[in-house]
């Protein structure tokens, strides 16, 4: 292990909540996160050989996952939520530094009849406490970023399965570390994309499977969602999810770092696609970005009103839009974008192009077979045909349970299903590392002029031989979703 890999680790200390609310542990990110740029190059430049291959890989099954939750904010009590609701999984642990926020998952527990979890709060280093439980097998991450690395690897170090909040590395030397240790300790180590499980980025990836757009050309996916009220809200202590990021966690990042931050929700579904690290790779990336309109001007606005703000004032805030290109080693193109700080709709993106037809989600949902999009009833024969298996066993469910219209359910259950048939995952470490490997990567090139840098290819060359994930359930598919309660699924609906 590297000293700044060792420094990293001693320096990060325990965070409690999710993607929507941040971390909540004072002094975990009262620094400002540092992007790690120095000896970049030679992290890219690293030569991996391959200790095991975790493409493939099935773990022996598990017929009762027994879960323990790290972070319980927005993201980490609706994980509770969830996971609640799959077959075979037990709920054993609950982690936050706040005592409310452990409280809320357990009261949550409680109310529907399930048995009560270890608690942990408290104390900075009580994540490592509750990861050291000898009675776990799968550790779920929904804390800041910054700890997203340190969890996971301190986890499949104590024999346990991962699953981890995007992005799960924030510099290349966090994914090569946790590429490394899952190799050797044969641990499955799965970032939690969410986007993956979409529906129409199902059905795309399913007709892609399929042939029927033909040699795939193109790509694109992006992050695109004014995040300017997130960002800027004074995060509240007293409560379990007040939708604000503790210690301002994710402002500091767009004020330290300046590249595409949150690369993953819109490329996970276009690599899915295109099979890379299934028979193709990244080659290369270019990145540009544009200077920073609104942040900046915005905590200036806000700090000579407020001396909360004065730390943000007069900071050099990362860009608007970052585009970010990909040429893959077959000669396919990807686009990836970012842009949480304008007014302008929601968007992922999600466009494939090929050689006999293509497909765009925003701003609505679109198929073309030729020339021309498909008309509205032949958008529903080529749903009726094309959805795959996995959407037909939970899909309605999942839209039930909820979680942004019930994509996080059907990834649940998904990695749940997996792990008690002892079958290969479809997202492994090497698709966490690279598609979070974009934001370094992104900030190396628009810090120097967009030139090109290469892509590291964590999987030690076998992409040529390794074979996409099964979505059609030809295996597995096995797990109950348990009945809800109605009470329970009309709040649920409610949740967006």
């Amino acid at each position: 292990m590297t000293s700044n890999r060792r420094n990293f680790l001693k320096t990060a200390t325990f965070a409690g909540a999710g993607a929507m609310t941040g971390g909540l542990i004072p002094g975990c990110i009262s620094k400002q996160p540092e992007s790690n740029m120095a000896g970049i190059l030679e992290s890219v430049k690293k030569s991996h050989s391959q200790r095991f291959n975790m493409c493939g890989y099935a773990a022996p099954a598990l017929p009762l996952v027994r879960v323990g939750v790290i972070g319980l904010g927005d993201r980490g009590s609706g994980a509770v939520k969830r996971l609640s609701y799959i077959e075979g999984v037990e709920i054993t642990a609950l982690g936050d530094l706040r005592k409310v926020a452990v409280e809320g998952s357990q009261k949550y527990l409680t109310s529907i009849g399930r048995p009560a979890a270890r608690e942990f709060f408290g104390d900075e280093n009580s994540w490592k406490n509750l990861v050291e439980l000898p009675d776990l097998d799968l550790i779920y991450t929904c804390t800041p970023w910054i700890l997203h690395t340190p969890i996971s690897v301190y986890a499949m170090e104590n024999g346990k399965h991962v699953a981890c909040e995007v992005p799960i590395a924030r510099t290349i030397d966090d994914a090569w570390q946790l590429v490394e240790t899952s190799e050797r300790t044969k641990k499955h180590c799965m970032m939690l994309e969410n986007c993956c499980y979409d529906f129409f980025e199902l059905l795309t990836l399913n007709m892609a499977r399929q042939g029927l757009f033909g040699d795939l050309v193109h790509g694109e996916g992006a992050y695109i969602h004014n995040l300017m009220g997130y960002n800027f809200k004074k995060p509240l202590d007293d409560k379990q999810s007040d939708g604000a990021y503790t210690d301002m966690w994710r402002l500091k990042e767009n004020a330290t770092r300046n590249g595409n931050l949150y690369p993953t929700h819109g490329l996970g579904p276009i690599c899915q696609i295109m099979n890379i690290n299934r028979g193709d790779k990244m080659d290369y990336l270019t990145s540009m970005s544009t200077i920073d309109f609104t942040m900046g001007k915005h905590a200036n606005l806000l700090a000579a009103g407020d001396s909360f703000f004065a730390p943000y004032a007069n900071k050099n805030f990362r860009g608007n839009m970052n585009t970010s290109l990909v040429k893959t080693s077959n000669g396919r193109t990807i686009m990836i974008q970012h842009d949480v700080s304008s007014v302008r709709p929601y968007s992922r993106l999600h466009v494939v192009s090929g050689t006999a037809g293509g497909a765009m989600k925003y701003p609505e949902e679109r198929i073309a077979l030729g020339h021309s999009w498909l008309k509205d009833d032949e958008m529903k024969e080529v749903q009726d045909k094309y959805t795959p298996e996995i959407v037909k066993r939970v899909g309605e469910m999942a839209k039930k349970v909820g979680g942004h219209g019930g994509m996080d359910f059907i990834m649940d259950w998904r990695l749940i299903d997996c792990l008690r048939n002892g079958l290969p995952l479809d997202e492994n470490v090497y698709d966490g590392a690279l598609w979070s490997s974009i934001a370094p990567l992104s900030e190396w090139s628009v810090a120097n002029r967009s030139q090109s840098i290469d892509i590291p290819d964590f999987t030690g060359g076998s992409w040529k031989t390794n074979k996409p994930h099964g979505i059609n359930l030809e295996t597995g598919g096995t797990t109950k979703v348990l009945e809800l309660k109605e009470a329970e699924a009309k709040m649920q609906l409610n949740v967006k």
